[in-house]
C-alpha cells in the first residue's frame, strides 16, 4: 500500500484502547501520544486510558511534572514537550472597537475552585474584570464579570481590547504552563502570568516579556502598576509576541519535534487523533 501510515499519533484521553493499540503495534505502526492532560488529575482519571499508556511507543507530556510518574507507570519513552500556538487562529486582531467597553483584565478558561480567589481579589480591588469561559456564571459574585464562552475570532479581539491579559495555570493538572500562555502571547495580550519555572523559560526574567507574580496580593500590585503605564503594556505585549512567534513554537514545530524524536527524518504517513 502505497499510503499505509507508518505512526499514529493521538493526543489526550483519545478513545483508542488497549487491544487496538496492541494490534496497531503488532502492523509494525509506531504509536504516539501528546498528553495534553494529566491522567492523574482526578477531573480526568479514567481506568481504561492508564491501562493503555503503557502501549504508546513515545508519550510527550505538556507538564514536567509527571513525568517521572508517567515512567513509574511503565510508558516506554517519556519526554517534556510544551503547548504551542496556531498562527492561522492566534494572532493579532485590533478589528472592531469594543465601543469604549475596554477592561482592564481579561482571563479566558475555566473558573476552577482554584482560580476563584484571583479573580475575587481583582473584583475587590475594583478592576473592570471580562472573564470567558465555562462555569463563571455559577457564582453569583463573578457572574456580572462573565461574558460567555468565546470563540477564536472573540478571542482574538478580547486579548487585544484588553489591558491586561492573567495567565493562570491549571494545578489539577499540575501544569507549568498553559494553552493560555502561547495563544496570550501570540495575540499579542499584555500578560500577567503566574510565576513557574516554565514560564521563565519562554519569557526570561519579570518584566522582560511578562510580569509575574507569586501571590494574590503581588498580583493585584502589578495590575495596578500595568494600568498606569500604557507603554509599558505596549512594550509587554509586543515584546512576548515576538518571542513566541519567532521561536520554533507552533504546533507544525511539536509535530516535527516529535517526529525527530521518534527517528524520522522526513515526513511519515501519519494518522491524527
Amino acid at each position: 500500500m502505497r499510503n499505509r501510515p507508518t505512526v499514529l499519533l493521538t493526543t489526550g484521553l483519545a478513545p483508542v484502547r488497549f487491544a487496538e493499540l496492541v494490534e496497531i503495534g503488532k502492523a509494525g505502526i509506531l504509536r504516539m501520544n501528546f498528553l495534553t492532560d494529566d491522567p492523574w488529575n482526578p477531573m480526568h482519571y479514567a481506568g481504561w486510558f492508564q491501562e493503555t499508556l503503557p502501549q504508546y511507543d513515545h508519550v510527550f507530556s505538556p507538564r514536567r511534572a509527571n513525568l517521572q510518574d508517567l515512567r513509574d507507570h511503565d510508558c516506554k519513552r517519556v519526554h517534556y514537550l510544551p503547548f504551542a500556538y496556531s498562527p492561522d487562529v492566534h494572532f493579532p486582531d485590533g478589528n472592531g472597537s469594543h465601543s469604549g467597553d475596554v477592561p482592564d483584565v481579561l482571563f479566558a478558561g475555566g473558573a476552577d475552585p482554584d482560580r476563584l480567589s484571583y479573580v475575587r481579589a481583582l473584583a475587590s480591588a475594583g478592576l473592570k474584570i471580562a472573564l470567558y469561559g465555562g462555569y463563571w456564571n455559577q457564582h453569583i459574585d463573578l457572574k456580572q464579570h462573565w461574558r460567555g464562552n468565546a470563540d477564536l475570532a472573540t478571542l482574538r479581539r478580547a486579548t487585544n481590547a484588553a489591558k491586561i491579559v492573567l495567565c493562570l495555570v491549571r494545578r489539577a493538572n499540575r501544569d507549568g504552563h498553559a494553552m493560555r500562555t502561547f495563544e496570550a502571547a501570540a495575540m499579542q495580550g499584555c500578560m500577567l502570568t503566574e510565576d513557574t519555572p516554565e514560564h521563565r523559560e519562554m519569557f526570561g526574567a519579570d518584566g522582560e516579556a511578562v510580569r509575574y507574580f507569586r501571590s494574590i496580593p503581588e498580583m493585584v500590585d502589578h495590575a495596578r502598576s500595568l494600568l498606569d503605564n500604557e507603554a509599558e503594556r505596549y512594550r509587554l505585549a509586543r515584546t512576548a509576541h515576538a518571542r513566541i512567534t519567532r521561536g520554533r513554537n507552533t504546533y507544525a514545530d511539536r509535530l516535527e519535534a516529535m517526529l525527530e524524536t521518534a527517528g524520522f527524518n522526513r515526513t511519515p504517513a501519519l494518522i491524527a487523533l
